[in-house]
């Protein structure tokens, strides 16, 4: 195993230093640092950080293959400061068994860029009808402590009890996407003012707060931990605050689409921007942004959401909903949040490596930990081409556009899977 000196870098924003790597863990930190085996990576102007963790991505494999797979996505992950994934359930076929999320974690494995965590299904098949095999899942290799129905709401109250009582037996986590399907039948986009002129069927803001609303009351009733993916509004920010005061156990997140982008890109009709929930409001950013920096959402999640040209650029209502993310979710934090990087870490790699339970993720570079972390150059800029992005499919929101950071280096348990920007293999 290769010995890394990364010299004169800033950890999380501290005076520079540097880090030695030696035998997958962080050997030393200090000034003046020598080591004359070691590859020496020039850490000057650059910021490390605990390796990213993210609590929301589709691989799409098995089934869509054509879209992204577990490899390409990984790659994808590492390029953009990643040392581990927790993989959704919507796959072909669901990741509702033993079996398949064994499948995802090997495959995660086998490629070898992060660490690929796989979130099992609540139900079976996603219908929403009966318990999935939490527990199989769970005493499974990959462990699967998350579990979630992604792409559809667990709308049943009966069967989300059930399920927040089920894996405290585990300490296992549901999370919900939050949208209530009677509400939203048909919904094109945000339901507001834009979607009135341009003649859309909206989505309310209310069919994302009621299902939150529901659910941290069951969750307090059975003592479960609840996770709320893809917080949208602001709704749902006061609903989430006021249960965090009461001591619920909610954790939520948010996307870096949801806090940059608004619904006024619908008046485009370009599908690269239809997502779900959809994007919203000015007044909802801001919520959401003031909402992170306080802890009442304690995880910038991507939702990453790889589609095949043929399902994502064809007429906006056929379109599938989704954007890609691994890539230029960092950037896009540091554009929203600025140079917080005690911040960004806690959002982006302590505080969903603690959720999902990851160990050896989302600790800070000191002696004797884990080498998981990423090097970024928050001086460089960078224009968005979908062309030179690693993930298989193209639907990014960002094409083109210029985003302040670039990530430099990411290492694996001191492995590096990226070095100069450029992916290791």
């Amino acid at each position: 195993m290769t010995a890394y000196l990364i010299t004169s870098v800033s950890v999380v924003g501290a005076a520079p230093t540097d880090l030695l790597i030696r035998d997958g863990v962080v050997a030393a930190v200090g000034p003046g640092l020598t080591a004359p085996d070691a590859t020496v990576v020039d850490g000057t102007g650059l910021v490390a950080l605990p390796g990213l963790v993210d609590l929301h991505t589709h691989l799409r494999e098995p089934g869509r293959e054509d879209a992204e797979t577990v490899e390409s996505g990984s790659r994808a992950a590492a390029l953009g400061g990643y040392t581990a994934v927790c993989a959704m359930a919507n796959t072909s076929p669901v990741a509702d068994t033993a079996g398949v999320v064994e499948q995802v974690w090997r495959l995660g494995r086998e490629a070898g860029l992060v660490d690929v965590q796989p979130i099992g299904a609540v139900t079976v098949g996603l219908a929403g009808e009966r318990l999935a095999e939490l527990g199989a899942m769970a005493d499974s290799a990959a462990r699967v402590r998350i579990f979630s129905d992604d792409g559809h709401c667990v709308a049943d109250p009966k069967l989300m009890r059930r399920a927040l009582e089920y894996v405290k037996a585990f300490d296992g986590i549901i999370a919900q996407h939050a949208e209530e399907p009677r509400l939203t039948e048909g919904a094109q986009m945000h339901e507001g003012e834009v979607s009135t002129r341009l003649g859309l069927i909206g989505w309310p803001a209310v069919a994302e707060e009621a299902i939150i609303a529901r659910d941290v009351l069951l969750a307090e009733h059975v003592g479960g931990r609840l996770h709320v993916c893809h917080v949208s509004t602001a709704g749902s920010v006061e609903v989430l605050r006021q249960a965090k005061a009461r001591g619920v156990r909610v954790t939520a997140e948010v996307t870096p689409h949801h806090l940059l982008l608004t619904d006024v890109k619908a008046e485009t009709y370009d599908p690269v921007f239809k997502v779900n929930p959809p994007l919203r409001t000015a007044a909802d950013i801001t919520a959401l942004r003031a909402a992170l920096a306080d802890g009442v959402i304690d995880v910038i999640a991507t939702d990453h959401a790889p589609h095949a040209v043929e399902d994502k650029e064809c007429e906006w209502a056929y379109a599938r909903p989704g954007m890609l993310g691994l890539e230029t979710a960092l950037s896009i934090a540091l554009d929203v949040l600025g140079p917080e990087w005690d911040l960004i870490a806690e959002r982006m790699s302590r505080t969903p490596a603690r959720i999902a339970g990851l160990t050896g993720h989302g600790v800070d570079p000191a002696p004797g930990v884990p080498a998981n972390l990423t090097l970024i150059d928050p001086a460089a800029r960078r224009t968005i081409e979908p062309a030179e992005l690693a993930s298989r499919s193209r639907n990014t929101p960002y094409a083109r556009m210029t985003l302040p950071g670039r990530i430099v280096a990411t290492f694996l348990r001191g492995e590096p899977t990226v070095l100069d920007g450029k992916a290791v293999k």
